[in-house]
């Protein structure tokens, strides 16, 4: 288990930037009525996965859900399976715990924080199947890669978090992001590239297409996404 009082990796740069955003009175009253079922608070120490949802199955984490919308609908088709996923922006988050209502997700849970400090503080080793990020803020222009959260110190983090054989799942409508991703995993030893297909929107890899993915492909983009193996 990850030891809580063991500093993590330093970080100077983030990978975003928290926008203020407008929150509807919806999502306010889903922050009141709803956070109490599906909202975990961040804490310095490790979780207990299987008090948390009161049993022990496989978990999958996704990391900057955005709206929640695929997230739910993932938990939604897989109820064997319980989910936990991580967004620092408030009115996304709201979002989602309204669609878990909606469609009555009890497999979910949420938390509203930084998804490096969350890895490092909060989550124990090895306590996922599978972990998800999916397209994540591209930081396009070149003087902000350095802000991109595909680094190797990610790929590290990822990896301890992962069951032995457990896969993480990255998807990019960014050409120039994928070229950096494949540079990334190239240089790694923790992984083995299981996947990798690039398409139009049209062979999304066991996952539902999401708002972001459908910006970029509104744009012109095409899809890369990456299966990758932990290498045990």
């Amino acid at each position: 288990m990850s030891d809580p009082s063991r500093p993590g990796p330093k970080r100077t740069v983030r990978s975003f930037v928290r926008r203020a955003g407008r929150i509807t009175p919806a999502q306010e009253r889903a922050f009141d009525e709803l956070w109490p079922r599906y909202g975990l608070r961040f804490s310095a120490a490790p979780l207990d996965l299987d008090r948390t949802f009161g049993r022990t199955v496989g978990r999958v984490l996704e990391i900057g859900f955005g709206d929640g919308e695929s997230l739910v609908l993932q938990a939604a088709r897989s109820p064997q399976l319980d989910y936990l996923g991580v967004e620092v922006h408030r009115p996304g988050v709201g979002h989602c715990l309204l669609q878990a209502e909606a469609r009555h997700v009890r497999n979910l849970r949420l938390i509203c924080h930084d998804a490096v400090e969350v890895l490092n503080r909060q989550i124990a080793d090895r306590s996922f199947e599978r972990i998800n990020l999916y397209f994540p803020d591209p930081w396009p222009k070149k003087r902000h890669h350095k802000r991109r959260l595909l680094q190797a110190d990610f790929l590290e983090l990822a990896a301890s978090k992962l069951h032995d054989k457990g896969a993480l799942h990255i998807a990019t409508d960014w050409q120039d992001y994928a070229e950096h991703i494949d540079e990334v995993v190239a240089g790694s030893n923790l992984f083995l590239v299981r996947e990798r297909r690039v398409h139009r929107g049209d062979q999304p890899l066991d996952r539902p297409t999401t708002k972001f993915e459908r910006r970029g492909l509104a744009r012109g983009h095409r899809i890369t996404e990456w299966r990758l193996v932990r290498d045990a």
